[in-house]
């Protein structure tokens, strides 16, 4: 059995009234951000507290049943209080598992926005076309919760693929659902231009970083270099007759980040900025967390075909994880945005892990 951490339990529960006490209090109810901040608290807390009392309701029915049971001879009602009991301890045990889960510490970023980064891999033309569909069903499924999608920067080609796409996703708990998208994808089809029929196997790669503000990660312009060019579009003509493109270089890391899809300068500098914070970021979050010890090129890798977290196989209409083994022959679902199945499924399997951790600790 579970052990669970009652003194901790009792705090949440403790905290939950507080809470509550606070929220109707008149100086946090008149203000919309402390209230927005209460109120969050009070919501990640409140499942916990429930599960909580629900528990401690199923331990006194349990006692007060196998009580009953110990002054009881009829067959009868021992047959009906045997099977409460069996019901009650099935309910014990659902809730004793379900807290352990809550209790393990969350991903500080889950909460986040979030940077995606989708770009063309192993295969030439067919890479970059399944990167823009892999873009455009990562829009389709943001739609479905409600997200907000915003291109920060965009490579295109002449045949409707995607060289590199950038693109912020805002709403909640983004960073959450779509963190499991990391990785190298890879689909197998026969592209339009092939004559013999031949399946043809491709790959794009998948970056997905929490996003984060000046204040999480403050950048000195001591170390930027900032250069500016004139926009370009698909085969390179220019696409303006001004300097608001703009190439962003971090001197410590050498890491460089363009942005010209916005017509100022300055709103170019900005996106890029926003880039350059989240990959920062996330370096340093690799390097401080010992269950994320792989570089940012380790969690996107290389696009060889060998390296895949995914495959898109089209004749057979299938789509299968391989860090999970799921499959599913919803393909065309999966690419019009239908990726709860996956997101659920690795959500789980992370639960799973961490909990053994935890209890390993």
């Amino acid at each position: 059995m579970t052990e669970l951490p009652h003194a901790q339990l009792e705090r949440a529960e403790e905290r939950v009234e507080e809470l509550l006490a606070l929220m109707a209090t008149q100086g946090v109810a008149t203000d919309p951000a402390r209230m927005r901040v209460v109120g969050q608290e009070h919501a990640e807390l409140q499942p916990l507290v429930a599960a909580w009392r629900e528990l401690r309701q199923v331990l006194e029915r349990i006692a007060a049943t196998e009580a009953l049971r110990s002054g009881e001879h009829d067959p009868d009602m021992l047959s009906l209080v045997d099977a409460e009991l069996a019901s009650l301890d099935d309910r014990r045990a659902a809730l004793t598992i379900g807290l352990a889960e809550m209790l393990v510490p969350r991903d500080p970023d889950d909460r986040r926005d979030v940077i995606i980064e989708v770009r063309a891999g192993t295969g030439g033309v067919e890479a970059s076309l399944f990167a823009a569909d892999l873009f455009r069903m990562y829009e389709r499924y943001a739609a479905t919760r409600g997200w907000r999608v915003e291109v920060i920067s965009r490579n295109a080609t002449e045949l409707g693929g995607l060289r590199e796409i950038i693109s912020e996703v805002k709403g909640r708990d983004a960073f959450s659902r779509l963190k499991w998208e990391s990785g190298v994808h890879r689909v197998q089809r026969i592209p339009e231009t092939e004559a013999s029929g031949r399946i043809h196997t491709s790959t794009a790669t998948v970056a997905v970083l929490p996003a984060v503000d000046e204040i999480d990660v403050a950048i000195p312009e001591s170390d930027l270099r900032v250069d500016v060019f004139r926009s370009s579009g698909p085969g390179g003509q220019s696409v303006n007759t001004t300097d608001s493109a703009v190439r962003v270089t971090h001197l410590p890391t050498g890491i460089v980040i363009s942005c010209q899809d916005e017509k100022s300068q300055l709103q170019n500098r900005r996106k890029a900025l926003q880039v350059l914070r989240a990959r920062l970021h996330q370096l340093e979050k690799e390097r401080v967390e010992a269950e994320r010890m792989a570089t940012r090129r380790d969690q996107v890798g290389s696009g060889e075909r060998s390296e895949k977290i995914r495959t898109y196989n089209f004749p057979q209409s299938r789509v299968t994880d391989h860090r999970i083994g799921l499959s599913s022959h919803r393909l065309e679902e999966v690419l019009s945005g239908s990726l709860d199945e996956f997101v659920e499924a690795l959500s789980a399997a992370d639960r799973l892990r961490r909990l053994s951790v935890a209890q390993a600790v």
